[in-house]
């Protein structure tokens, strides 16, 4: 016996879609402008930035056909349609982010002690404008980080691209005041200490729902002890929740109530009043129940507590 909701292929990075059309756009223009600039300045930093940039391209460019795949309705074997192709999509963008993060800081570990000559002023004025497209795209990702992993992951990449840019005027600026050319190895340096722990992040909670853990913020314990407050429940067991993709929490339980309700045919309340509970609590309207009574509990190997 089980109650849900059913629930549409709108996803939460879905409904955020044309976000990521906009900031794909921009992200590829200052990449294109950086690379052209980094050729005639000679500087890492910037190409640094740039390589950054290609990868967030990529990514954010992965991330648009995930969100797009995802809204594909449900059919045949897969039940869940297309939704968790999105967490594949964030789990590619870490791995791109580990990747980019480790060239910079091996190129820059090469040129300590022989820093080329570097065009400190083109160097700035392709990092400033990159640092002003970048702002703008933190703007339009703003709204849309916390409902979407994907969207999360791209509004990652793009601060973590603002901090370069910052990174490279900086360093730009040293090098156009005091000649110290040795800033570029220390801005490229930077911008990859940067990227690391943010991939990190994001590969991390992407992880966590590919592994079917309990959504973040969610205590078992607490979700079980408000579920024994309901009228008739006299225990739970096989309790599992996890998330499906950004947005999209479910549980199941096995739930044991008094033979009372089973007799007067109050099953149907038991299970309003727990999908209500669950629903009003913990935001988690995707439920599945299996209602039995206290003497078929004792015929069964709980998987879980």
């Amino acid at each position: 016996m089980g109650h849900g909701h059913t629930h549409g292929p709108v996803t939460a990075g879905g409904a955020q879609r044309h976000r990521l059309v906009v900031v794909l756009g921009l992200t590829l223009a200052v990449m294109a402008a950086e690379i052209a600039g980094a050729i005639v300045s000679g500087s890492l930093a910037l190409l640094a930035d740039a390589g950054h940039m290609a990868t967030d391209a990529a990514g954010i460019a992965l991330a648009l056909g995930a969100v797009t795949l995802a809204q594909r309705p449900a059919r045949g074997r897969r039940t869940f349609g297309w939704q968790r192709v999105e967490i594949l999509a964030a789990v590619a963008n870490g791995l791109l982010l580990l990747g980019v993060a480790g060239y910079v800081l091996v190129e820059a570990v090469r040129r300590i002690g022989h820093p080329p000559e570097i065009g400190s002023g083109l160097m700035l004025a392709v990092a400033a404008v990159g640092l002003v497209v970048n702002l703008v795209s933190l703007t339009v990702l703003h709204r849309g980080r916390g409902a979407s992993l994907n969207l999360r992951g791209a509004y990652l990449e793009v601060l973590a691209d603002a901090l370069g840019s910052v990174a490279v005027i900086v360093a730009a600026v040293v090098i156009a005041t005091t000649g110290w050319t040795a800033a570029d190895v220390v801005a490229s340096v930077a911008i990859g200490c940067l990227v690391l722990p943010r991939a990190w992040h994001l590969l991390r909670e992407a992880l966590d729902v590919l592994l079917e853990a309990a959504p973040r913020g969610i205590s078992l314990d607490d979700v079980r002890a408000h579920m024994l407050r309901v009228d008739g429940v006299l225990g739970v067991h096989d309790l599992h929740a996890w998330t499906i993709t950004s947005g999209l929490p479910v549980l199941s339980a096995h739930v044991v109530v008094t033979d009372e309700a089973l007799a007067s045919g109050h099953g149907g309340r038991v299970l309003d009043a727990l999908c209500e509970c669950l629903g009003e609590h913990f935001d988690m309207e995707h439920c599945t129940f299996q209602i039995e009574a206290a003497a078929h509990a004792g015929h069964e190997a709980p998987v879980h507590d």
